[in-house]
Parts: C-alpha cells; structure tokens; sequence
C-alpha cells in the first residue's frame, strides 16, 4: 500500500501544519503563504470551487489517505443516516492508525500507520495491520508482546504517561502498553482543523 507523504511544503499549502512535526510549524513560520514563483503576494482570489477543493485536500493530507481513499469513506458516511460531514470526521478518527496516533503510540499519523502495517499492534489479542481498519467500543488495542523489546518503543511509556489531550473515547493504560475504545467520536471531538461543510459541498457538486 503505497503511503502518502506529507510534506511541509503541502503544510504551507494549507496554511496549517498537517503533522505534528516541527519542521512544518517552522516552515510556515518563516513563510505563512502558498508555496510558488509569486510569493507572498501574487495569490488571485479564491473562487468557492477552490476553498471547497482545499478543504478537502487539507483532510486528506492531514489523515494521509489518498483520493480514492477518502473519496470511498465519503460515500460510506453519505449512504448512512445523519450528519454526512459528522459521520465522516468520525470514520477518520476510528481508522486503527489515527486511534494508535490519537492514544498517544507515535508521534505522527504515518508513524502509527507504518507501525500498524509492520504488525506491531494487536487488537483484542489479534495481529492487525490494517490501517484503515475501524475501531470499535470495547476493543482493546495494544503493542504486541514481540514486538515491545523493539527500539523503536524505547521510552514509549513515559511518553503514554505524560499525553496530554487524549481524547475521551480512548483510555490508555500506560503500564500495559494499550489502550481502550470506551466510546466513539463526538461533539467538540469532530472538530478538526477543516471546513467539514465544505468538503461535503465540494463532493456534492460532482
């Protein structure tokens, strides 16, 4: 499966950092405007067509998903009832790799989704590398007992004992190196850094 890379240049892009990197903070804070031969100062106004389009490329590139992708997850949030940009932030947020992320596991979305697709994780007692596979209430997710002598979880659990801002619908138990899925996505927790309205009109237009 061929992963997106987000760049800091697609962060300038936005006009947001899309990973919790720092060399994309940095980058927009030595220059907070679109990449290109104009500068700062060469950007014609945005018709509603293209705030619609950077939205949804803000989305995707934040949760790393390519176009088919987040284009498959739109139509399913759109076939079920309800708020169709609701259902959609919460689909995102219950990917195996956001929830590894969101609990606090790697530093970034792609960290966790290579380490879901390395088979570090378990869910319930049972390898899954899926990233795209959505968690459910109940569920247990925990770093495989193989895989913890693995450097690369060197420190993991001071990290998980000093997160902050772990969302409600996940408790981390730190000493045993998992988390649990005690709910699912809502209210403030649905809001993201892009304009959900948008994106639905963007898709709805096609």
């Amino acid at each position: 499966m061929r992963t997106l890379k987000v760049t800091a240049k697609m962060s300038r892009r936005e006009g947001i950092p899309l990973t919790d990197k720092a060399s994309h903070a940095r980058a927009l804070a030595r220059r907070p405007y679109a990449p290109g031969v104009h500068g700062p100062t060469g950007r014609t106004r945005m018709t509603d067509y293209g705030k619609q389009l950077r939205e949804k490329q803000k989305a995707k590139r934040i949760y790393g998903l390519s176009e088919r992708q987040f284009r498959n997850l739109f139509q399913e949030a759109v076939a079920k009832r309800g708020n169709s940009g609701e259902t959609l932030v919460e689909f995102l947020e219950r990917r195996f790799d956001n929830a590894v992320y969101r609990a606090g596991f790697a530093k970034t979305r792609a960290a966790a989704r290579q380490a879901v697709s390395h088979a570090h994780f378990e869910i319930n007692g049972h390898k899954v590398n899926i990233p795209s596979y959505r968690v459910r209430p109940g569920e247990m997710i925990a770093i495989r007992e193989n895989k913890r002598a693995k450097g690369v979880w060197k420190g993991v659990e001071e990290v998980l004992i000093n997160k902050k801002n772990t969302p409600s619908w996940l408790a981390v138990d730190s000493k045993g190196l998992s988390a649990k899925v005690t709910g699912i996505p809502a209210g403030t927790e649905l809001q993201q850094p892009f304009d959900i309205k948008k994106i639905v009109e963007f898709y709805s237009r096609q």
